[in-house]
């Protein structure tokens, strides 16, 4: 059976603003059906890499927060620590880039919390049912403390999953540094010997005495090491690095997985919001030239659905022609039903995310479109 999928363009009345609308959508999609009576309610959002401008406006946010205080939630915005080097690698820098960026309790009306904690390490084991790559998911402990989850996610592109949407915004996003390493890569993190300062940290933390010093260098025997990250995330020079190395399919199955154990057993709810559609993620430290003029806002309780709807509607659309598609001269129609997402990253295929997800009984691909 399809699930249904809201839709709200981003047309604005002189009686209502977009902000206005976003809460209508939400009224109209059904948010307000889930119990939110004192419930812990984490809105899940990318706060973007200092750099970037194409991460989502923290007035959204606010919007979300204020209809889950209306509902008698207790919201609070949340992320986990990147994997790489950048201003978002521990909850300190996460927190600065975040007020940078204009996500702070007096903008947004609540909280802003790391779900992982300060170094990364503060994380839930959760089994992931059905799991073909992980039987066990890292995702971050506040997360999992939460009572009800909402993702709020840019829809945007992605160098290796093909785009980031809401399956995207809760598996990867959700997952502490290990989480993320152990969807990154297929194998273990090593040790920059150049980085590397002796300090020991990465030996104490590990627990299955994988770590080893020469010449006050620490490496790392891999026939010991269980692939577990801590030690990627106590490391103060950022020594101890991942092979990023799982193929782009093993990515988005894996990120389906995550975000099952993210999802399973409680009430979610996720928004989309198709505009300033960069080719690559908010991740990077810089964004490009929206690939389609601005779509609209989705919403639904089923983010498969979500996810394909928002696929469709930006391959719908003509690409803008001073966009790294626009020029990428692959020969596609863009006008006419060109994978806008494959032309711009031709090694990846999103499918198989959404594919996986269906699979694992996250969602389903089949939609019904309704236009408020």
């Amino acid at each position: 059976m399809a699930s249904k999928v809201y839709f709200a363009d981003f047309r604005a009345t002189y009686t209502e603003n977009l902000q206005q609308k976003l809460k209508r959508l939400m009224k109209t999609a059904g948010m307000g059906e889930i119990d939110f009576t004192d419930k812990y309610a984490a809105i899940k959002i990318h706060f973007g890499e200092p750099g970037n401008l194409a991460y989502l406006r923290p007035n959204w946010a606010r919007t979300v927060a204020d209809y889950v205080r209306e509902l008698g939630g207790k919201p609070f915005l949340t992320d986990c620590n990147t994997l790489y080097v950048g201003g978002r690698k521990n909850a300190l820098d996460h927190l600065d880039s975040a007020y940078t960026n204009g996500f702070s309790p007096f903008s947004t009306g609540c909280h802003v919390i790391i779900a992982d904690g300060l170094k990364g390490t503060d994380e839930a084991y959760v089994p992931v049912a059905g799991g073909e790559y992980v039987t066990e998911a890292k995702i971050g402990q506040a997360i999992m403390d939460a009572d009800v989850v909402i993702s709020l996610n840019h829809f945007k592109g992605h160098e290796q999953a093909g785009f980031g949407g809401a399956l995207k915004n809760l598996g990867m996003g959700c997952g502490s540094r290990a989480g993320k390493m152990e969807m990154h890569a297929a194998g273990k993190p090593h040790v920059s010997q150049r980085k590397c300062v002796g300090c020991g940290m990465c030996a104490k933390i590990c627990a299955h005495s994988a770590v080893s010093f020469h010449d006050r260098k620490a490496s790392i025997d891999h026939d010991r090491c269980v692939g577990c990250g801590r030690c990627i995330g106590v490391c103060p020079k950022d020594a101890v690095t991942p092979d990023y190395d799982a193929a782009a399919d093993v990515l988005n199955c894996k990120i389906a997985e995550y975000t099952k154990a993210v999802v399973d057993g409680r009430p979610c709810f996720h928004i989309s919001l198709v505009l300033d559609v960069s080719p690559n993620c908010d991740c990077h430290a810089e964004n490009d030239v929206p690939i389609v003029p601005n779509v609209g806002m989705f919403a639904s309780f089923d983010p498969v659905a979500l996810d394909q709807a928002c696929a469709d509607a930006v391959n719908a659309m003509p690409v803008n022609p001073n966009s790294v598609v626009g020029e990428c001269g692959c020969g596609h129609d863009h006008h006419d039903h060109a994978d806008h997402f494959r032309c711009a990253h031709p090694e990846t295929r999103w499918e198989v995310q959404l594919e996986h997800g269906e699979k694992l009984g996250i969602g389903t691909r089949a939609y019904e479109l309704i236009k408020i």
